[in-house]
């Protein structure tokens, strides 16, 4: 995979986790997929307040040093996205591994036919399901 293509499956792997803080006491992905979000939502905007106020305030004089401040925070959401991108391709460990084939096994009895990896499941698959989980929970109240 390239890099936009691990971004990518960061992005989707992010937007995949549900945001139930209850996840934080069982999945340790659950605290970085939060921070991922704030990251992504926040710092863009953060980045381009800090390059107008040091030219507001330093002039042109200051640009090469805004430009780099900039950048710089615009690269963490892009390292958070390459971090989840890295860990979604990932396989489960044994463990987790058996209680998500537990647990696809039990939507497809109850009826929903999910179509995920039975054979070697990967940190993605394990978002999809709990987002699965969590849409048909809610979906069923």
């Amino acid at each position: 995979m390239n890099v936009v293509e691990i971004v990518k499956l960061g992005r989707k792997y992010m937007q995949l986790w549900p945001e139930k803080a209850e996840l934080a006491s069982y999945f340790a992905e659950y605290r970085s997929i939060q921070v991922s979000r704030l990251a992504c939502r926040y710092l863009p905007g953060i980045a381009i307040f800090v390059l107008v106020m040091q030219l507001y305030l330093g002039g042109l004089p200051q640009l090469p040093q805004s430009i780099v401040y900039t950048v710089f925070i615009l690269s963490v959401p892009i390292q958070a996205l390459v971090m989840l991108g890295v860990k979604a391709d990932k396989y489960l460990p044994p463990a987790l591994a058996a209680w998500y084939k537990e647990g696809v096994a039990k939507i497809n009895q109850s009826g929903g036919q999910l179509k995920l990896s039975m054979g070697k499941p990967r940190y993605l698959d394990l978002a999809q399901l709990l987002h699965v989980s969590y849409a048909n929970a809610h979906h069923h109240s």
